[in-house]
């Protein structure tokens, strides 16, 4: 099948860029010092693809995630990199062979972790993104407190969230190191063979850390696109023109919000050229045309660029995996839901 038979709005993967990607960051951070975040994908077909090039670790944000890992035989090593206070499903998963670790950050989520049945965490601290994550000065108590209540602390994680989107590489750099600084002396306290954070917009200036949690690399979007990294834009969504209004110009196609991630901003078009966003609604998605560029017609195809990978691949049943304009592999996405 050529990808232009596919009907839209269909999520796309470019497997040599993907390959790029996938072969950049292997030769950066081998093996399990590459822990793929899974929320990135997924898929349990793309995350067969890094494991067979040596990455068996994962990192997952949805206990779903952690489960569909497991089914498929990724369970090898898996961590939950956020907190949840219903672990019976984590235990569950233990139970049945799979090495889980989860991310703590207070009494209650330690509790939660020995209620559950799983047996191994990371103490998760607070590096400066206001989100999940103990005050740094908690660190070294909630990591005596999980061993003495038999658990087994493998050591810290801290995700520097508000730094990896951040254009000016100096500014970038700067800041990670200040976060890790935060990271390095809780982990002085906490203990344990594990330094987990960083993401792909850090993935050159992380120094600080032991594995690396990335997963927007191998996909790309827009917002890490502007970083300047070697990365290519291996995601896209092809639509169809479905309306065009020549007096007003503009021209309307077939994927909207339903399909698109956009709490980053708008997505671009990679075709037609020269095309501009101007708004999505809900199945709808209004651009204008360069005056220069080649008319647009109706039943022409687009290509949408999204700004933000994960949500995106989060609206799709799968993705269509192809090389010179042929569908070569479907990857299901698989992994959805909680």
């Amino acid at each position: 099948m050529l990808e232009t038979d596919l009907p839209t709005p269909a999520l796309v993967v470019d497997l040599d860029a993907f390959d790029h990607n996938r072969s950049v960051m292997s030769e950066a951070w081998p093996g399990t010092r590459l822990r793929p975040h899974v929320k990135a994908f997924k898929s349990t077909a793309l995350a067969r693809r890094l494991a067979e090039a040596g990455h068996v670790a994962f990192c997952c944000a949805t206990i779903r995630e952690m489960e569909g890992m497991a089914a498929a035989g990724l369970g090898e090593d898996l961590l939950l990199a956020n907190e949840v206070l219903d672990t019976h499903r984590l235990g569950a998963l233990v139970e049945a062979g799979a090495r889980i670790t989860v991310a703590v950050d207070s009494d209650e989520t330690i509790a939660a972790a020995v209620a559950g049945g799983v047996g191994e965490v990371l103490i998760d601290v607070c590096v400066g993104l206001p989100r999940c994550g103990c005050p740094p000065q908690e660190a070294g108590r909630l990591g005596d407190q999980a061993r003495t209540a038999g658990l087994a602390v493998r050591g810290v994680m801290g995700y520097e969230g508000h730094v990896v989107g951040l254009e000016d590489r100096d500014d970038r750099e700067a800041k990670v190191a200040i976060s890790m600084e935060i990271l390095t002396k809780a982990h002085g306290d906490v203990g344990g063979e594990i330094v987990s954070g960083g993401g792909t917009g850090t993935w050159d200036s992380n120094r600080w850390i032991t594995e690396l949690q990335a997963g927007s690399y191998l996909l790309m979007d827009t917002a890490y696109a502007a970083l300047g990294m070697p990365f290519r834009p291996a995601l896209s969504v092809l639509g169809t023109v479905i309306s065009v209004n020549r007096p007003g110009g503009w021209a309307v196609a077939d994927v909207g919000l339903k399909a698109l991630g956009m709490d980053h901003g708008n997505p671009s078009l990679a075709e037609p050229q020269g095309a501009k966003v101007w708004f999505c609604s809900d199945e709808h998605l209004t651009f204008s045309v360069a005056r220069e560029a080649t008319p647009v017609q109706v039943g022409d195809g687009v290509r949408v660029v999204p700004a933000h990978v994960d949500p995106t691949v989060a609206y799709h049943e799968r993705m269509s995996v192809v090389q010179g304009g042929k569908v070569v592999d479907t990857w299901p996405v698989d992994l959805r839901n909680w």
